[in-house]
């Protein structure tokens, strides 16, 4: 089974420019100063070429509500993973 959380650092280490970003599945945007609206479009670009999967707009408009987090984004890329088989 793919080590999905570890992926998604791997992704957001390379958008936030730091090799030293840890995430975990609680982080939320507060967390990290530079997550904004604007990282937002990188990250999600970045998550579905390395996920190869494709995020519908109303998924990441749920992703950026507040308190959403790391989690929610790895629970929705499982599922999606599972789903293509």
């Amino acid at each position: 089974m793919r080590d999905v959380l570890n992926e998604v650092q791997a992704v957001f280490r390379d958008v936030f420019g730091d090799d030293e970003l840890v995430i975990g599945r609680a982080t939320s945007a507060d967390d990290l100063d530079d997550w904004n609206s604007i990282a937002n479009i990188g990250l999600f670009v970045a998550i579905e070429r390395a996920f190869g999967v494709k995020l519908a707009t109303a998924e990441m408009a749920q992703l950026t509500r507040e308190r959403q987090t790391v989690g929610d984004l790895v629970d929705l890329l499982e599922r999606k993973l599972a789903a293509s088989g």
